[in-house]
Parts: structure tokens; sequence; C-alpha cells
């Protein structure tokens, strides 16, 4: 019976279960990542949709206040300069479609300009903190001005 007990020895699967323990958490955390990528781009292709859906619209509708000038009606978002007709259309809060239309006769008019503008107020930060070899102007308090060095 002592030959049994001394040749016994439990069965060694802790490395195994530290591997299957790993490859749960990797596919997990994997899972999660492609969870957070997904959402991300629906919600891109949404703001994409409504974007091209917007700019459609608008461009439909440019499309008919040329179609009425063609027919010599004259609608109200049209200011005339002689031969030139100019209209706005808006597409969103920060576009919108500026439209100039040469108009001679019912069948002879010329599209001059069809541009997409960027409208609204934007702030620019074109400032860059570039040391330009002076003293340095510390205002976390790390640097005296004092150099360490040669002292």
């Amino acid at each position: 019976m002592a030959d049994r007990d001394k040749g016994f020895s439990p069965p060694t699967t802790g490395g195994a279960s530290l591997l299957t323990m790993f490859s749960v958490l990797c596919l997990t955390v994997f899972a999660l990542l492609s969870l957070s990528t997904v959402r991300a781009d629906s919600s891109l292709s949404e703001a994409t949709a409504k974007a091209v859906y917007d700019y459609y619209a608008a461009d439909s509708r440019a499309q008919e206040i040329l179609a009425r000038l063609r027919f010599g009606e004259l609608p109200d978002e049209v200011t005339v300069e002689g031969d030139l007709c100019r209209y706005i259309v808006s597409i969103s809060e920060t576009q919108e479609l500026r439209v100039e239309v040469e108009v001679r006769s019912t069948n002879d008019y010329t599209v001059l300009r069809w541009q997409t503008v960027a409208v609204g107020d934007r702030e620019y930060d074109d400032g860059l903190n570039i040391w330009d070899g002076e003293e340095l102007d510390d205002d976390l308090g790390f640097w005296d001005g004092d150099s360490p060095v040669g002292e």
C-alpha cells in the first residue's frame, strides 16, 4: 500500500486552465472591440446618409427654382442683376448650395455657379507655441530659467 501512495500525484491541469482562461479573455476583448467598431461605423454611415439625403434634397430644390426661371417665373428666393440670377438653397446648418444662372431666354441659359459652400462662424486656433530661441516662459513652475548644468 505504501507503494501506491508514493506514486500517486494529482493531475496537472493548471497550465491548460490558464491557457483556456487567457483565450476566453482575449476573445471577449476582441468581441468588445468589434462591437465598438460596429457602433462607430453605424453612426458614421447614418451621418453620411443624412448628409447625402440633405444635399440631394437641396439640389432638387435648386433644380426646381432653375426650371421656374427658365419658364419666366421669378421665385422669391432669386435676386436678379440684369441677366444674372442668384439664389441660395440651404443644405444643412453648416452648408448651403449657391447658384448663379445667366438666363437669356426660355431655352438659352448658362449655369455659372453650382457650388456647395460652408457657412457659419468658425473659430480657428492657428497659434502654435513654437520656441523662438528666447528664454522660456514656464507657466507651470517647473523651470525657473536657470540651468543647473555647469554649476
